[in-house]
């Protein structure tokens, strides 16, 4: 049974899902292609992401390819109602709805697990867990999954080492067509999209503290010092921090840029990055914003602790009032804030990353007797048929090497 707001709203989230369709070349590509051979017919497959339009349409994809596919959603604020209505009225299995406590989030996952996957698309890694912990006796019948983000590898890898993981797991998040665009250009205009959103406040003049400098935080620094901003970089890899320093923003210690910042973004998929010693040194209306997978990265009990419960001044910011009278304000309950307070990543990007993400459990479903119970690399093949196709829908061409071209970069004995 399916569990949702209210299915009258599949009108709305059809519009959603048609409009991103155009903007989607690779999986429309895919789609043609697979609808004509099936690779997925008769399997379940389990999808946990943020539940919106572009997911959306990569589920349907799947339901062409011939899959039995169930949804949730990675994400309480990240679920659209209107889209996971439309999905229901396109014949998909749907537990999600926005909004949801931790109890009803829990719920979803259980009852998205039940439906016994064969194949898993993940993004955090609760999916995967659940299946380890609650369904253990299907485990021998997952033939793989494929993980969305950074935060999701963390947990498969310290699966993998501590001998846990039941089945292969594609790190769809390490392939290039990914992390360049998705984490860097994705996240980096998503971010600033749901912080200007929510706001309303000019990002120009301001100091921006970006916490990580991954993928992601490159892109939040760049998108910022675009918009006019004086960003400075915290990191704890010197490697990353020297690369920040080469880029041309200011480097130092998070203790000392939080009396400083005024705008602090944390993208570095820990816990308790922001917390008591921060807070009690941040200037007045300074602004809190998380870029990372789970709401840890800000610690919200200590900001109770010390400022006592939020007041909501406006959709999406929460003011924190000290007893100095400072206010903090934190953007989107401390969630991700380019999808609780925008719609996430332009669909020109996330359509190469659920491009990926589609071929590679085609990739799993190929290869499932040759695979380990590991977290494995896409294939680089898989990476540069994503680029291609995104090229031929962007209608740009490129050269290629000549025979003779190809006989020189191979050889080590070949004349000039």
């Amino acid at each position: 049974m399916t569990l949702i707001r209210d299915r009258k709203l599949a009108p709305a989230g059809l519009e959603k899902i048609n409009w991103v369709k155009e903007h989607m070349p690779v999986l429309r590509e895919l789609e043609t292609i697979f609808r004509d051979n099936q690779p997925f017919k008769d399997l379940n497959i389990a999808v946990c992401l943020h539940l919106e339009a572009k997911t959306a349409y990569m589920a349907l994809v799947l339901k062409e390819a011939g899959g039995r596919v169930a949804v949730t959603g990675s994400n309480p604020l990240s679920t659209q109602d209107d889209v996971a209505a439309a999905l229901v009225e396109e014949g998909l299995e749907v537990h999600a709805w926005h909004g949801a406590t931790p109890e009803e989030y829990n719920e979803h996952l259980y009852r998205t697990a039940s439906t016994l996957p064969q194949l898993v698309i993940d993004d955090g890694g609760d999916l995967v867990s659940l299946l380890h912990k609650k369904f253990s006796n299907h485990i021998p019948h997952v033939i793989g999954g494929a993980e969305e983000t950074t935060t999701g590898l963390i947990r498969l890898r310290a699966m993998e080492k501590s001998k846990a993981l039941g089945f292969p797991m594609i790190a769809v998040n390490d392939a290039q067509c990914k992390f360049l665009f998705d984490n860097r250009y994705g996240t980096g205009q998503s971010v600033w999209d749901g912080i200007m959103r929510s706001t309303n406040l000019i990002i120009a003049g301001k100091k921006v503290v970006v916490a990580g400098y991954g993928w992601c935080g490159k892109g939040v620094a760049m998108r910022a010092k675009g918009l006019g901003a004086k960003v400075i970089v915290c990191e704890v890899d010197p490697v990353k921090a020297l690369e920040a320093h080469m880029d041309g923003f200011e480097i130092m210690p998070l203790l000392e840029a939080a009396a400083v910042g005024k705008i602090f973004v944390t993208v570095t998929g820990c816990s308790k990055v922001l917390t008591t010693e921060h807070f009690k040194i941040m200037k007045d209306q300074a602004i809190l914003a998380n870029a990372g997978h789970f709401d840890v990265e800000i610690d919200k009990k200590s900001l109770v602790s010390l400022a006592g419960p939020p007041r909501r001044v406006k959709k999406g910011v929460d003011a924190y009032t000290f007893k100095d009278g400072r206010r903090i304000y934190l953007l989107g309950e401390g969630r991700l804030v380019n999808l609780v307070a925008a719609d996430g990543h332009p669909a020109e990007i996330m359509d190469m990353s659920f491009g990926l993400q589609v071929l590679a459990l085609k990739y799993l479903l190929d290869n499932k007797s040759n695979l380990e119970n590991r977290v494995l690399n896409l294939p680089p093949e898989v990476d540069r048929k994503v680029a291609l196709l995104k090229l031929k829908g962007l209608g740009l061409k490129i050269d290629q090497l000549t025979p003779r071209q190809k006989e020189y970069l191979e050889s080590w004995e070949l004349d000039i």
